[in-house]
């Protein structure tokens, strides 16, 4: 069946309707069909005669600029990756035509059909509530009369809203060939490929059956020098059900109608290592030669003697949890195209893909295909959605080798079961902790361990194993710590980044430990944090001096009456109602921005061209955080530029320098940095040639700089009289040019995990306040109030956005994620919160700059989620009596803990 995404994206040309899941799940697809909203996915094209159909392209003015509920999202952060919003703007255009004076809840209503993976919502429902009101923000500068501390519109928000931004399947080659994946069905066996000839005699539009025989340079890829075992196609063995074994090229249609089982594959199932006990058991199997035990990596961070000093404490506790694995859910599968180009060096590879981590793919491929890096290039595509899950190589091999094999543009996009599949998890980890108090209060001795599935390939397990015992024991002051970690194999999908590295799960872990703790004192949950928290001055446990930026009190003074007062409002509730239990619970988090103890480098550069554009080269990757107007922003103001007088080119690897990957929080810190260094070379070189003082105010104009000074001296540098100067971009027109570089300061770490891992760290806590079933066991989130210590808030918008989108992700944690291999392979049965999931939410930004930072910044996307969790599992602790030890707390896992107190 042709379907009407299909007839508006491949014949018409109209890629604004993006496709998510083709089943109809997640609405990225929704149109307006005759004036109603439909999901163009499910709607076959056979049946759209006489019919009228409205995609986002239709949204627009007649002069091409954005419409009233266009402009609505712009203004209110409401688009972030951008892949759902062409759908989210259906609905609401939709929602606005049929109910032009809906409330909220009705406006929640009409758009519960799209599913958003970025936002949280709130700024989604806010536009279109704007519109109905027929009011908006208007976005302008900070009150210095500077761009950094504005609300901004995003520099890269107007294609997003246009339905003009083109994501990995959204724009190839005409005469691309397809590629796709045949994977293994079984999480463990061995495997021989039989006679393709047959296969390619009933399918002559089949080019091409790559398998590992064809994988030129090293089959094996990952994240470290030392944890290579991933291979490209696998090779007569599989560690886990969606492995790629061989990869189909040919036309399209002929790729479409070849079934998996025509393929000749016999498979010898073995018996597989689903669990963490399975895999470390004495007789279990080695998954890989290099890893004795099934043991990746351990971690270890050790301060004195938590023994003696649990032993010796007034009250002591222990809490064991453990979560299992959570699926990225980004709206966008995986997809891009790649095509060989000939040069006199040797032939090049283009990859156009949507990738958090341009370089690391880079030279990942051409170690897949045997080249050097330099004959590799990197086009990222714009990014719906990462979250981590983009840092590993997706379609990247397939197609590489594919186009490397046949001299033909290839393009591969995979299927939503697919993606979900193969693509890398959230570890599942289980965590003991155990620590004591003295009688007034002050935190003692902490143990904590935990063992972290790390599943078939070593991805970015090393990452999680060293970065959680810096974290494990929350952002406390303790006397003596014992934090140690393993990465374990097992035959489950490879797990890696996804916001937080690990902290996440350690954060369940810490944060129940001092409520139990705060229980046997008869102390305020938050006051006993208060009391313990890290602040400037204090020393870690790894031994850090925490020199400034340490606003975890800050953030806790200003909780501290909401706290109050939704306590006392669930005590009232309590007393007139004895079914729905309400709770607050709270949680506080630390986390360290950029590489643990690694180097952590980031290169922007910026340029003035000979007609006098000035071109900010970020390769830092925009995957909707907002990396791109945050470095600007930064940029302009160093260089002393209005925003919109500077121009962005971002990640390309053939056009800006490497400013390391998107993911730790850190471009805002790292990369900000950079970009401010860049600028501020620039506008140094700008004032020496033009012999201005240092408060002269820069005017870009055709072929032209105008430097005019306070006193009414103008001077002009003629821009066509300038040599070109050499920047990464080879074709740019560039004649001035500025060139920034930020490394953090750090250290190794010794043995006991001693040292500076991070220069700086985000604080935060969060409040929630939930409503339980006690019959059904449902939970409802009510309201959650965020403070986070940002350093500097950039762009406040775009900081709040990051906090909704992680107490969104938080949620979905806590109650209601778990990814089964085979059996939540889609998004009607892996659950992730939809606008009527979430909650009221209060932001609270508390700027504690950091004098290393961007203008005080530091980073703010992996902090928000990681309170949350914890914070609603309290909340339901206090709602119930009960504690929730096994993620999620769905309503039977509720409820049975429940009945199980009752008896």
């Amino acid at each position: 069946m042709r379907r009407l995404s299909e007839l508006l994206r491949d014949d018409l040309g109209l890629t604004g309707t993006k496709v998510g899941c083709d089943a109809g799940d997640c609405g990225a697809c929704t149109v307006r069909l005759d004036g109603r909203q439909v999901a163009a996915c499910l709607v076959p094209a056979g049946q759209l005669e006489g019919t009228s159909v409205e995609t986002v392209e239709g949204l627009a003015r007649p002069d091409g600029g954005p419409s009233a509920l266009q402009a609505a999202f712009l203004d209110h952060g409401a688009a972030q990756c951008g892949i759902c919003t062409p759908g989210m703007l259906m609905a609401a255009s939709d929602l606005l035509a049929t109910a032009a004076e809906a409330d909220d809840a009705t406006i929640r209503d009409g758009l519960g059909g799209v599913l958003c993976r970025c936002t949280g919502y709130r700024a989604i429902v806010e536009a279109v509530a704007a519109v109905r009101d027929g009011s908006g923000p208007t976005p302008g500068a900070a009150a210095s009369g500077k761009v950094v501390g504005a609300r901004v519109r995003k520099v890269d928000g107007l294609p997003r809203v246009l339905g003009a931004a083109r994501f990995g399947a959204d724009e190839v080659p005409l005469d691309a060939l397809a590629v796709r994946a045949i994977r293994s069905p079984h999480p463990r066996a061995r495997f021989t490929i039989g006679d393709l000839e047959p296969l390619r005699t009933r399918h002559p539009g089949l080019v091409r059956v790559l398998t590992a025989a064809d994988v030129p340079g090293e089959n094996r890829y990952g994240i470290y020098e030392t944890g290579k075992d991933q291979p490209a196609l696998a090779d007569g063995e599989v560690r886990y059900r969606g492995e790629a074994v061989a990869a189909l090229v040919g036309e399209p249609a002929a790729i479409a109608a070849i079934d998996d089982v025509e393929v000749p594959i016999e498979w010898s199932p073995l018996p597989p290592l689903t669990t963490i006990d399975d895999a470390v058991a004495p007789a279990a199997p080695r998954l890989h030669a290099e890893a004795p035990g099934n043991v990746l990596v351990r971690g270890r961070l050790a301060m004195g003697n938590p023994d003696e000093a649990i032993r010796t404490s007034a009250v002591t506790a222990a809490v064991e949890i453990e979560t299992t694995a959570l699926e990225h859910a980004y709206i966008e599968p995986e997809a891009g195209w790649a095509r060989r180009v000939p040069g006199h060096s040797g032939d090049r590879l283009e990859l156009a893909v949507s990738t958090q981590s341009p370089y690391m793919d880079r030279d990942e491929v051409a170690r897949i295909l045997g080249i050097r890096p330099d004959q590799v290039r990197i086009i990222p595509t714009a990014c719906g959605g990462g979250f981590g899950g983009k840092l590993d190589l997706g379609v990247h091999p397939l197609i590489a080798l594919a186009a490397w094999h046949t001299g033909r543009p290839v393009r591969a996009t995979w299927t939503r079961p697919e993606s979900m599949a193969a693509s890398t998890k959230r570890h599942p980890a289980r965590i003991r902790i155990s620590g004591g108090a003295t009688a007034d209060g002050r935190l003692t001795g902490v143990r904590t361990h935990g063992e972290f599935d790390t599943g078939a390939h070593a991805s970015w397990g090393p990452t999680v194993a060293n970065r959680v015992p810096v974290h494990a024991t929350g952002p406390y002051e303790w006397q003596a710590v014992l934090a140690t970690t393993a990465a374990i194999h097992t035959n489950n999908p490879p797990s890696g980044a996804f916001r937080g590295f690990g902290v996440p799960q350690a954060a369940i872990a810490h944060e129940a430990l001092i409520d139990e703790l705060a229980e046997r004192l008869g102390a305020d949950p938050l006051e006993l944090r208060l009391r313990n928290a890290l602040r400037a001055g204090s020393v870690t446990a790894s031994g850090q001096v925490l020199r400034a930026s340490a606003g975890l009190p800050a953030c806790l003074e200003a909780l501290r009456p909401r706290w109050r007062r939704l306590r006392d409002e669930a005590a009232a509730h309590r007393a007139g109602d004895e079914r729905r239990r309400r709770g607050v619970g709270i949680a506080a988090m630390w986390y360290g921005i950029g590489n643990t103890a690694l180097p952590n480098p980031s290169t922007i550069e910026i340029g003035v061209s000979r007609d006098g554009r000035v071109t900010l080269f970020s390769g830092a990757v925009d995957i909707g955080q907002g990396a791109s107007t945050v470095v600007a922003q930064i940029a302009a103001d160093a260089l002393g530029l209005p925003l919109e007088r500077v121009e962005i080119v971002s990640g390309d690897t053939a056009r800006t320098a490497d400013a390391g990957k998107s993911s730790a929080s850190r471009q805002t810190f790292v990369s900000g940095n950079a970009a401010r260094l860049a600028a501020a070379d620039l506008r140094r070189q700008i004032l020496q040639l033009g012999e201005v003082g240092p408060d002269v105010e820069i005017e870009p104009a055709p072929g032209r700089l105008l430097l005019r000074e306070p006193g009414g001296r103008a001077a002009v540098i003629e821009l066509g009289e300038l040599p070109v100067v050499p920047v990464t971009d080879a074709t740019a027109d560039v004649v001035l040019a500025g060139r920034g570089f930020f490394d953090p300061e750090t250290t190794e770490l010794d043995a006991d995990g001693q040292g500076v891992p991070y220069q700086t760290y985000a604080f935060g806590a969060q409040v929630a306040a939930v409503e339980v079933d006690l019959e059904l066991g449902t939970t409802m989130v009510r309201t959650i109030v965020a403070a986070h210590d940002v350093g500097r808030a950039i762009n406040p918008q775009g900081v709040e956005g990051q906090i909704h989108g992680g107490i969104a992700q938080g949620l979905g944690m806590a109650l209601m994620e778990a990814y089964v291999p085979g059996r939540t392979e889609n998004l009607h049965d892996y659950l992730i919160p939809t606008v009527g999931d979430m909650p009221e939410i209060e932001c609270i930004l508390i700027e504690d700059p950091d004098p290393a930072g961007p203008y005080g910044a530091k980073g703010v996307g992996e902090p928000a989620l990681i309170p949350t969790a914890p914070a609603i599992l309290a909340a339901i602790r206090d709602a119930t009596g009960v504690r929730i030890t096994t993620l999620p707390a769905s309503p039977d896992r509720v409820r049975a803990a429940i009945v199980a107190a009752s008896r």
